[in-house]
């Protein structure tokens, strides 16, 4: 079942925010994030808020877009009375679950409500994930009739043991379908991909890595694989039915991933994540590392306006009766200190390809970027400022892989 929610401070039911919320808002980008908790099966790997038909207790998908739309309407309101100033949303991302569960016309009537609310800015980036065997090409047509830019597909493996392991429903064969259907309708296309799968071999790997780049999508993302407490891969492995991840073999596969995404064009922009060319990075997922806001609609959500963060009640069913009774569906929510603001900065930025100012560092933790460069894990020419270039701490290949002991160096 999905993880337990957090616990946090009560959350007001009029969703009111502090003051401090609007401070320097004008200077942050704002987005907006939908999940769709709605799965057809439930992984074995995975531990998202998400549901099967089985698990709504009641709940129905064909009300659901009625109720994301009434939530979006709510925050917009909240963010009015707070004081904040408007700002059109400059990246909105669907997730899940899967989206595309969801008929095409219920996703395009979402969007329609957040341009409604909040207008979508200049060159919006419109992003939905989507399974490969839950679209067809009239349904990517419509979305991309509907606004949408970008479509995120779980490709996962092009292995069907692998696939099979993970519970994955599609075939191999279906990722080069959906590819060009989505960019026959005019979408970008971004290719999901995770390696350390129990029983995959690096050779398993290499022909997955070779099958998402033979549809040459714009952008590829890869992440190893995390064995999550309660799910059915835990027990899994716990009764000895599938090995325990090789972190080593892990590392092996990260890079060769890196290796090959970098010899076909592709350049690192955050540890998990490749983009054909700057225009073509995930703008809103680069929001979630650089601390921009976010109002985030549906069941479990996560949202964030200038460090308060606050997460919705986890079950469509709960979800369903807050927004009929008009009141916050936040189930509690946090302010952050400064000092925790500040180490969530270094903690996030240090895992992009931008880097981490040298400045937003105190004296005693810029004294630990010797030794890092030192130990091959930051950039030591990006590390010195130069005419133009401010100092940046930016990790090397090693230190994407050891990136908790970047962040635990500097913080001490």
């Amino acid at each position: 079942m999905p993880s337990i929610l957090p616990e946090g401070d009560p959350a007001p039911a009029d969703g009111s925010l502090p003051a401090r919320a609007a401070v320097g808002a004008e200077g942050r980008r704002f987005g907006v994030y939908v999940h769709v908790p709605y799965c057809r099966v439930r992984c074995g790997y995975c531990d998202f808020n998400t549901y099967t038909a089985s698990e709504l207790g009641g709940t129905r998908r064909d009300d659901y877009a009625g109720q994301v739309q009434a939530e979006l309407t709510f925050g917009a309101e909240v963010l009015r009375r707070a004081e904040i100033p408007d700002r059109a949303a400059s990246t909105v991302f669907f997730g899940g679950g899967t989206p595309t569960l969801l008929p095409s016309d219920d996703l395009a009537a979402m969007l329609g409500r957040i341009r409604d609310e909040w207008g979508l800015a200049p060159g919006a980036e419109v992003t939905t994930e989507a399974n490969p065997d839950s679209v067809d090409e009239a349904y990517l047509r419509r979305l991309a009739e509907a606004g949408f830019t970008r479509v995120s597909f779980g490709m996962q493996s092009a292995v069907p043991h692998v696939l099979r392991t993970l519970d994955r429903t599609h075939s191999p064969e279906r990722i080069p379908l959906v590819t060009r259907w989505a960019r026959d309708a005019g979408l970008q296309v971004s290719v999901d991909l995770i390696y350390g799968t129990p029983g995959e071999s690096l050779a398993d790997w290499e022909r997955s890595i070779g099958a998402a780049l033979d549809t040459e999508p714009d952008h590829l993302s890869a992440y190893a694989l995390i064995v999550e407490p309660g799910t059915k891969l835990a027990a899994q492995i716990r009764r000895g039915q599938v090995p325990e991840p090789d972190e080593d073999l892990h590392a092996e596969m990260y890079e060769l991933a890196d290796a090959r995404f970098a010899a076909a064009g592709y350049a690192w922009y955050e540890i998990s994540n490749w983009s054909r060319s700057a225009e073509t990075r995930s703008r809103h997922n680069l929001s979630y590392w650089t601390g921009e806001d976010w109002w985030a609609a549906g069941p479990g959500a996560h949202s964030h306006i200038g460090g308060v963060r606050w997460w919705n009640v986890k079950h469509p069913g709960a979800y369903a009766q807050r927004i009929a009774a008009g009141v916050s569906p936040a189930h509690a929510r946090e302010t952050l200190t400064e000092q925790a603001r500040r180490e969530e900065r270094i903690l996030l930025e240090t895992r992009i390809a931008d880097g981490l100012p040298v400045e937003a560092l105190t004296s005693a933790e810029r004294r630990g970027i010797p030794q890092l460069i030192a130990d091959g894990l930051i950039d030591g020419r990006a590390a010195i400022a130069a005419p133009g270039r401010p100092a940046r701490v930016v990790p090397t290949l090693t230190g994407r892989l050891l990136a908790d002991t970047v962040v635990h160096r500097l913080l001490g």
